[in-house]
């Protein structure tokens, strides 16, 4: 007997209170908006500007003893991850620890290198600084311009596929989809104060391709069903698609949320902030999928004479292969 979430064939109306559900995300969007402009982002310290100092040690790394011996000098936000090689030496241990610009200047005082090696050979015997380099604002800003970049391009390239694929609403309804799912994943970043770093673009990016592969595999049953139901109209055509996919939504978003719910107990501080990113995408991917493009796509209208005309593209196509 197989695992079901959901019953396989389900009755939902979705768009009882559509206007409802769309209310909602207005006003999620509204206070996320809010939230950045008023509190911004605590960017980490690739946006930041700071100091990196590259270790080696005999020992093997703890990064939360590494974390406690740093912690009493007080230097804000610290990033401690062990590097792996397989060039390595058996006895060769290596850290790369990010301490983000001080209040004084963007890189700390050699003094201050000087502190922090006595305070972690007392964790590990002999740890070397191998390297000790600055990141500036320049360099700060210029990463916070390409991920901005990247995010608009991506959903860019969307809104150009789906459009090719489907229709122009189809799109419309995707990208909102996106831009939804984008917004509300920052706002909540900006109103917990949540460490913003490189990895929160990968997460964001991420969170777009999931996103959009819940659409599309909605977007495509509604295709198939506008062929099929010629008679009904577009809101039944939805209702009857989305129940359709529920059971493969819901199945794909719980398995996804076990591994990542895993990966943020267990993961540690390094991911934190990562998994944390991709569990709020995937909840909000699979409610905009459903509730936010399915909606927008209804307010919109399809063409039903665009079925048809597919139908008929379709047989010449057919016609040529004969």
């Amino acid at each position: 007997m197989r695992l079901r979430l959901v019953p396989q064939e389900t009755s939902f109306d979705f768009f009882k209170r559509a206007r409802l559900w769309l209310g909602i995300s207005a006003l999620m969007m509204v206070v996320a908006m809010a939230s950045f402009l008023w509190q911004g982002l605590n960017f980490g310290i690739d946006f930041r500007g700071g100091t990196t100092i590259r270790t080696e040690a005999s020992e093997v790394v703890d990064v939360g003893a590494y974390r406690d011996a740093l912690a009493v000098h007080e230097l804000g936000d610290v990033s401690i991850t062990e590097v792996f090689d397989p060039s390595f030496e058996e006895d060769q241990h290596v850290a790369m620890i990010r301490i983000q610009a001080q209040d004084d200047g963007e890189a700390i005082s050699g003094e201050m290198i000087e502190t922090l090696k006595t305070a972690l050979d007392a964790v590990a015997p002999g740890i070397k600084f191998v390297s000790v380099e600055s990141v500036g604002p320049k360099v700060s800003g210029e990463l916070i311009t390409t991920a901005v970049i990247a995010v608009a391009l991506a959903i860019a390239a969307v809104l150009v596929y789906i459009w090719l694929r489907f229709e122009w609403q189809f799109a419309l309804g995707a990208v909102a989809a996106l831009v939804h799912d984008v917004v509300l994943t920052i706002g909540v970043f900006s109103e917990l104060q949540i460490r913003f770093d490189l990895a929160i673009i990968a997460a964001l990016l991420t969170i777009v391709g999931y996103s959009l592969n819940d659409t599309v595999v909605v977007f495509d049953r509604v295709r198939e069903n506008l062929r099929r139901y010629k008679q009904k109209d577009l809101a039944e055509v939805l209702n009857i698609s989305i129940n359709e996919t529920l059971s493969r939504t819901v199945m794909t978003s719980v398995t996804t949320l076990l591994a990542l719910i895993s990966l943020y107990v267990l993961g540690g501080d390094v991911i934190r902030g990562f998994v944390f990113a991709m569990i709020w995408g995937v909840l909000v991917g699979t409610y905009s999928s459903v509730f936010v493009a399915s909606t927008i796509l209804l307010k919109l209208g399809v063409k039903r004479d665009w079925s048809k005309q597919a139908n008929t593209t379709g047989n010449q196509f057919s016609n040529i292969d004969a």
